[in-house]
């Protein structure tokens, strides 16, 4: 798409987020090309991208997480930028630099940026956080979250019924020269506990709440046509994403036999109820042991936090068998507890 100044990616990443960016990058019309190892040559993301490109073998650290052999696939796929998914990608300082110096365009906060204000790569987990879009002109579609978490996790992420103010800090991110998309967990005190970029659970919230694509607001700021994009939802919504895990044990591998939520048309009502599933496998395709065990993600928009539980758990009703164990029971009890009214505790 022209008027987004950026006509080919390389989408680093894999599983339903990679799934997710993939669809919306050919909703934009902008190519996409996915990034493999040698254990998912067939993994469904790659099955959806344009084009596809080797990294190396099975263990993240070779192959998803390896900064020169995403360059080098980079370069390799002609693409003209690359777009980080996951936060550890997202908020690797060498990895953005690496990209820029090879003459190609980096989706996300600078080099320079991230080793000041990046951190440890992981998605904010804090009970409390915040996602913006931050652009020359300050935070847009600011969105409160409060999350509930199991094992360090945010399972579970939706907007609080009173919005807390903005923790001053939050401001100092454009001052800074964080540009785009910003996911960042909130202390007690109110301060910003951790900072992340990239796609986390939580901006599906953001998605729902304002009627955004992320994105296309990632591409917009990497592009410099961050003024092309106005609120789309106001006053914002109430929304609310989960997501769905195997709770396999660690390094133990599936097959995944029955169908999981996503892979329709979204489900949208106009203002009154907007909803979201995204899968990351189909019948038949294998569960690596090698990799994080996240299975799909559901995300509702709706008037109020009860309707938009209710709906993400509706997309959840009735999933069967699907092969593998999964805390489907877990993450619809919290979306029983959200749509009665009562605030799901933290785990």
């Amino acid at each position: 798409m022209a008027q987004l100044g950026i006509e080919s990616v390389l989408v680093a990443g894999r599983g339903p987020a990679a799934c997710a960016v993939i669809a919306a990058c050919e909703r934009l019309e902008v190519k996409a090309v996915a990034v493999h190892s040698e254990a998912e040559r067939h993994a469904l993301h790659v099955r959806m991208a344009d084009d596809a490109v080797l990294l190396g073998p099975a263990p993240a650290s070779e192959s998803y997480l390896a900064v020169d052999r995403i360059v080098e696939a980079a370069r390799r796929s002609g693409v003209s930028a690359v777009l980080p998914v996951p936060p550890a990608l997202a908020g690797n300082a060498r990895l953005a630099g690496a990209v820029v110096a090879s003459g190609l365009t980096w989706v996300g906060p600078g080099a320079a940026v991230l080793e000041r204000l990046g951190g440890d790569g992981v998605e904010p987990a804090s009970e409390r956080g915040l996602l913006a879009w931050v652009t020359d002109d300050g935070l847009r579609f600011a969105t409160p979250v409060t999350r509930d978490r199991a094992a360090g996790i945010a399972r579970v992420s939706w907007t609080p019924e009173e919005s807390p103010p903005l923790p001053a800090a939050a401001h100092r991110l454009v001052e800074v020269g964080w540009r785009g998309l910003v996911t960042v967990g909130v202390d007690p005190d109110g301060e910003l506990a951790e900072v992340a970029a990239g796609f986390s659970l939580d901006m599906a919230v953001l998605e729902r709440a304002h009627g955004v694509d992320a994105v296309e607001l990632a591409l917009r700021s990497a592009s410099g046509t961050a003024a092309g994009a106005g609120p789309r939802v106001d006053p914002p919504r109430s929304a609310v994403a989960v997501q769905l895990r195997s709770t396999l044990a660690p390094g133990r591998a599936g097959r995944v036999t029955g169908p999981l939520p996503g892979g329709g048309r979204p489900r949208s009502r106009g203002r009154a109820l907007d909803v979201v599933a995204t899968r990351g496998y189909e019948p038949g395709d294998r569960l690596d042991g090698w990799y994080d065990a996240l299975l799909a993600t559901v995300s509702a928009g709706a008037v109020d936090v009860p309707t938009a539980a209710r709906a993400a758990s509706e997309a959840l009703t009735g999933l069967g068998e699907i092969g593998v164990p999964h805390d489907g029971a877990e993450v619809c009890a919290v979306l029983d507890r959200l749509a009665s009214g009562h605030p799901a505790p933290g785990s």
